[in-house]
Formats: structure tokens, C-alpha cells, sequence
């Protein structure tokens, strides 16, 4: 602390006492009213206290601490998110429609722990919102990401600091020094209407349900903006299990409320399968009275000794089941058919139906799916049909009730050409989705085109966002990402919202980014399933774009984990004369590389699985995941016996622990050089 003189040192220490008193008085309240829901002063006395608050922080901001229920908002607006690679990955939860869903599945527990006495469940409402996951270390809230593919989310945490029943620090004491918790970020049926009521106001875009409200306001780059929506959180678990944690599902809530983290008030805990039952039946009824949305139940073996015994098998845990609701069903006639070409290609037919309401919302469309679905269900224009909203959210066509007079009705086919750009329709064997062949030139992909060829792990032309790339292909300015290297600083200082500084921000970056790698090149074509790996694989195996070029699907089978469906994709792609037209517009600009010295095909890292945990000090893990694959090894997310090393920084985590376990061989930063040495 700073020297001041004795009476002004009595003063600044009278202050900080004042605030560290208003600042545990505050996050005592928060507690009452968020997580006990038995709120002990008047509104007006909390926000008196808060204001108290800012005014002595404001005074004294030596004082300001990142935990201060003051500094929820102040963060400035993101240019994009950042990825997250979660330790321990989310995974998702099998569904159950019907009891006999459920009796199978307590069958399968107790088979699976040899019991045969009941087992205790923890039931809890399926909350119809967000998953995200937030790190606690020694208390302080230090991340929060979404769940995202399950192994690598998006960094949300400036956002998730804005929702007010997120303790910004937990309450208590006895917490693990590192804590990272589950938890569903929802918006209240009352928060959604209000919020809609003052963007109708407003003119602004009105959301469908608040499940969607929620997910699109964790997902602002401005956390101000989620900090003015009504969000709310409620916790239902623990990444992984600790020593330091109780040893049941429902002590571990217990705990939670105890520190300040909100969790359901209808979670209960249930013995046998017939109490699981009676308790979703309850729920059912309870369902259209509560405060927010909610889709079904969710089932989890209470024991933690039991959930690791059981384990989890392709990302889903065997301890736990979402039990679903059935969705609100109602009878429409469908009126046509139109087919959307959606930002991979992909055709989806879609009936437009006599408007009708189902669950709250009027629906005047519905999806069919695909040809498959409408040949099985033997859809036609003018049927009537059963309609409901899948999972409460997507409409879709159930069955047909009855098949009018065949002179009323037309028979549903796929068209050849796309219906935007007019290339040919494709459908390979064996898949049920149809796609358009337009790739770089199909106006209905262009937008999504765009913004990923200009993404970071592309091209990485910093500074052209969704908006700026909405507009360009809005006014016409870009009709392919050719046109990017063709932009002049006229037309982008006079778009809107953007500075001419910014403008020439972005033609710098473009210039930049006409430096790169075959591999990122590719990568950003968006050929159908060439990701990262799989575009690095191709730029090591054939060294040149022209080599690509006349490749065979056989020839492309011949590269590391490339079966015949992408040598398919890839062949397709180079084979229709406007993409390769867009390539050659992108190399006559000054899209270059180094050149690739193809020595052989049997790459030194070849098949072995290797898995990146903690931080490295001498490079970052982008670029030792870059020199790895470069080696032709494929990087994993997660260890398993089929790992062959894991490279481990500093303050690995459980991944390193997994490993140890299994025997796998461990490889520090200093041995991890010598590796690369000694495998170049």
C-alpha cells in the first residue's frame, strides 16, 4: 500500500475497511437471494449498498479487486472468441422417450455394478438453456467456456461474469483449490417476454424461445450487451470427481449451495426406478407453472463411486439419461414444398404448412429433413399432416393423417440443379442428404464461405468479421473470397460502422494473409470434412496444388486417414471448373506458400496418437500441434490406450494423471524438443 501521511492514512484505511465490509455484506445478500431464494433486505436497500460501494471504489481505486460485485461489466468488446480446450471433456446425455426407455436403462446400472438392490438417482429438471463449464482456482471465478464440440469450447468468461447468480467468488470455506463446475445458463419465461416486448420496441430481431435468447447472449463479443439481458445460471455437477468433494451427486449439490452456487430447487433424490418415474410425472404436471423452461428430467446414479465404476462410452456418461417430454403434436395441411440450400450445400426440403400453433408459437414451416424421410413417411403437397416442435424448438413433419384426392396432391422430388446457383445436385451412396456442388461459387454458401476462408486456422485476415463480410456480400462488393484481394479503401471506409483506419486495418491484413501454407490454403477452401489434420495430410502427402488437381479418388485414398467418402468430397471439389476458377483468381492475386519438399510419404510421426496437456514455455500449443502434425501425427483431445505420448507442460492436468495410469509414455517440454529433433 501506498505511504500517505497519518490522517490521511486513517482515512484510506477506514475506507477499505468500509468496502471489504460492503462487498461481504453484498455477496451475503446475493446468496440469500439467489441461491437460498430468501432475499433479507428491500431492493432499494441492496442497490443503495452497491451504489455505496461504487462511489468508495471510484474514490479509492487502489481498493478494486476483480471479484468486487462492482466489476461484473467493464470488460471491452472481444474482435472474436477465443477457443478453450477443456480438460475434462462435456459430454452429452443419451435421451429417453418412454418408461420402458428408463426401466432399460436402470437394468443396464445394475447389471453394469453386479446390484441387485435399487438404486438411489438424483432427479433434476432438464433446464432448457446453455451448458457451460466455469473454473473456480482458490475461489475466484478464473474461466468459463461453452461446451462447444465437447473437447474445445469458446472462452465466455467476461460474459458469464455479467450474469448476477454466477458468484464472482465462492462463499465459504472447504472448497477443492481448484473447482471447475456444470452448469446451465437459462433466461425466465418472464425475462424472455420482457426482452422481446423491448425489442419489438425497438425494431430489433425478436428470439424464438429463451433457450435461444440465452445462447445468443452468452455469445456476444460486447459483454455489456449479455450484462443487459436477463440470464440466470443453475449448477447441477463437477467436471471430475475429487477427494475433496463429497461422494454422492446429491452432496455435492448440498456443498454447492453452501458456497454460493445456485442449483435447482427440484432436485430430489430417488430409490429405484418407480420413484424416477413418479418423479417425472410430477414434473410433466409442475412443467407449464415454472418460472422457466424446461424439456424433460435428467436421471444420474447418486453414488460417485458408482459413476466411475460405470464410466462413460463415446463422450456420454452410463450413470446418467435426459428423460424427454413428449413434444406438443397438432394437425396442419402442408400447402408446398421448397427446397434451402444451407451453408455446407446441403438440400433440406421444407414444407410450407397452413400457419397453426403449437406450444406457443405459430408455425408456418416445418422441416422434412430429407428425401429418405419424405419417401418413408410418404409425404406429399396437400397432405394433411401431424406437426410438433422437436424438442420444443424445430418444427417437423410427424406423419400424414390422410392423403387427399390424388388430383389434390403432387408427389415431393429432388431437383437436379441447385435451386441458388443452378450447379448439379450431389448425393452420394448411402447418405441421405443431397448437396449443391457450388462450393466457393454458390451465393447461399458465399457468406459462410467467406467468413471461414478469413478465420484464424485459415486464411487469418484479422480485423473481417461476420458483420463486415455481411455487408460486402450484401452490397455486392464480394461475390467469391477472390473479390477480398480486389477491395479498395473507398468501399470499405464507407461501409457502415467502420472507421477508415479500420478499413485500412483490414487491407493490410489481407495483404498479410496472402502469405501462408498449402496446408491453411486448403484448409480454407472449405472442402466438405477437410479439416486442420486432414488439409495438413494432403499438403504433405502431394506438395503441390497442382499435384491435387489430378488426383484420382483412388490416388487420394493412398493419403493417411482418407477413405473413399472425402477422396469423394475432395475429387468433386476440384472437379467443378468455378472452383478451380476461384483458385486460380486467388494465386493470380498473391496467394503464396513455401514450397513443400515431399521426401516421402511415410512421414516419421505416421500413425502414432499424441495428446498436448498444460502449457509449454518455448512455444505455443498451436505451434508444437502444427510441427506434430507436420510430422504426420494425429493430435488427440483426450488420452486413452490408444495414445502413444503425451506431451505435458506446465500445470498439466488430469490428462497427465490419465496417462500415468495407463502407462503411456510422458514426454516433458525439454524431451519434447529433442523428440522433434530427432524425428526431423
Amino acid at each position: 500500500m501506498p505511504i500517505f501521511p497519518d490522517k490521511k492514512k486513517k482515512e484510506v484505511m477506514h475506507a477499505h475497511e468500509q468496502i471489504e465490509r460492503l462487498r461481504e455484506e453484498i455477496n451475503e445478500h446475493n446468496y440469500h437471494y439467489h441461491v437460498l431464494d430468501n432475499p433479507i433486505i428491500s431492493d432499494a436497500e441492496y442497490d443503495q449498498k452497491l451504489q455505496l460501494l461504487k462511489e468508495l471504489e471510484k474514490q479509492f481505486p487502489l481498493f478494486v479487486t476483480s471479484d468486487s460485485p462492482t466489476q461484473r461489466v467493464g470488460a471491452n468488446p472481444l474482435k472474436e472468441f477465443q477457443q478453450v480446450q477443456h480438460e475434462i471433456p462435456m459430454g452429452s446425455l443419451d435421451n429417453a422417450f418412454t418408461e420402458n426407455d428408463i426401466i432399460a436403462f436402470d437394468q443396464r446400472v445394475r447389471s453394469r455394478l453386479n446390484l441387485q438392490d435399487e438404486i438411489v438417482y438424483m432427479c433434476e429438471p432438464k433446464m432448457d438453456g446453455v451448458a457451460v463449464s466455469i473454473r473456480y482456482e482458490k475461489g475466484r471465478l478464473i474461466r468459463a467456456a461453452t461446451r462447444g464440440d465437447g473437447e474445445t469450447g469458446e472462452d465466455i468468461t467476461q460474459n458469464i461474469r455479467t450474469i448476477k447468480t454466477v458468484p464472482l467468488r465462492l462463499r465459504g470455506k472447504g472448497y477443492p483449490s481448484i473447482l471447475e463446475v456444470r452448469g446451465e445458463v437459462y433466461m425466465s419465461k418472464k425475462g424472455f417476454d420482457l426482452l422481446n416486448k423491448k425489442a419489438e420496441e425497438k425494431g430489433e430481431k425478436i428470439f424464438i424461445n429463451p433457450r435461444n435468447a440465452a445462447a445468443g447472449s452468452v455469445r456476444q463479443l460486447d459483454p455489456k450487451i449479455t450484462g443487459s439481458r436477463p440470464l440466470s445460471i443453475c449448477f447441477y455437477g463437477v467436471a471430475s470427481p475429487s477427494p475433496d468433494l463429497p461422494f454422492t451427486h446429491s452432496g455435492i449439490l448440498t456443498v454447492f449451495k453452501k458456497w454460493g452456487l445456485p442449483v435447482n430447487a427440484y432436485e430430489q433424490e430417488a430409490k429405484g426406478v418407480a420413484a424416477c418415474l413418479a418423479y417425472y410425472n410430477a414434473m410433466k404436471k409442475k412443467r407449464n407453472n415454472l418460472p422457466y423452461e424446461i424439456d424433460g428430467i435428467v436421471l444420474k446414479v447418486n453414488s460417485i463411486e458408482n459413476q466411475t465404476q460405470l464410466g462413460f462410452i463415446s463422450k456420454r456418461p452410463r450413470w446418467a439419461i435426459a428423460y424427454k417430454f413428449p413434444a406438443e403434436e397438432v394437425m396442419t395441411t402442408i400447402e408446398a414444398v421448397e427446397f434451402q440450400v444451407g451453408r455446407t450445400g446441403a438440400l433440406t426440403p421444407v414444407a410450407r404448412l397452413r400457419p397453426v400453433f403449437v406450444h406457443g408459437v405459430t408455425i408456418s414451416n416445418a422441416t422434412l429433413h430429407n428425401m429418405d424421410e419424405i419417401h418413408r413417411k410418404k409425404i406429399h403437397v396437400g397432405d394433411k399432416v401431424i406437426v410438433r416442435r422437436a424438442g420444443d424448438v424445430i418444427p417437423e413433419v410427424v406423419r400424414v393423417v390422410a392423403h387427399e384426392e390424388p388430383s389434390s396432391v403432387k408427389a415431393i422430388s429432388l431437383p437436379l440443379y441447385c435451386p441458388v446457383c443452378h450447379s448439379k445436385i450431389e448425393q452420394v451412396e448411402d447418405e441421405a442428404v443431397a448437396r449443391c456442388s457450388g462450393g466457393l461459387f454458390c451465393p447461399a454458401q458465399r457468406k459462410e464461405a467467406i467468413k471461414h476462408f478469413s478465420s484464424r486456422r485459415a486464411m487469418d485476415i484479422e480485423g473481417l468479421g461476420d458483420k463486415i463480410i455481411d455487408q460486402l456480400v450484401d452490397t455486392a462488393l464480394v461475390n467469391s473470397v477472390a473479390d477480398l484481394y480486389s477491395l479498395q479503401f473507398e468501399q470499405l471506409a464507407n461501409l457502415e460502422r467502420l472507421a477508415e483506419k479500420s478499413a485500412q486495418n483490414i487491407l493490410d491484413a489481407l495483404q498479410k494473409s496472402k502469405k501462408t501454407t498449402l496446408a491453411r490454403f486448403l484448409f480454407s477452401l472449405g472442402i466438405r470434412e477437410v479439416g486442420e489434420a486432414t488439409a495438413k495430410q494432403l499438403a504433405n502427402y502431394f506438395g503441390e496444388l497442382s499435384a491435387l488437381f489430378s488426383a484420382t479418388e483412388e490416388s487420394l485414398q493412398k493419403v493417411p486417414d482418407i477413405g473413399p467418402v472425402v477422396a469423394g468430397h475432395i475429387a468433386a471439389f476440384f472437379s467443378e471448373k468455378h472452383n478451380r476458377k476461384i483458385i486460380d483468381e486467388l494465386i493470380a492475386a498473391g496467394i503464396y506458400w513455401p514450397k513443400i519438399m515431399v521426401t516421402s510419404h511415410n512421414l516419421p510421426l505416421s500413425g502414432k496418437i499424441i495428446v498436448l496437456t498444460g502449457t509449454l514455455q518455448r512455444m505455443s500449443r498451436e505451434e508444437a500441434k502444427e510441427k506434430l502434425e507436420n510430422l504426420g501425427a494425429k493430435i488427440a483431445g483426450s488420452v486413452s490406450r490408444k495414445t502413444n505420448y503425451v506431451i505435458a507442460g506446465e500445470d498439466a492436468g488430469s490428462k497427465l494423471e490419465k496417462a500415468k495410469e495407463l502407462g503411456i509414455e510422458i514426454l516433458n517440454e525439454e524431451q519434447f524438443l529433442k523428440f522433434l529433433t530427432s524425428a526431423t
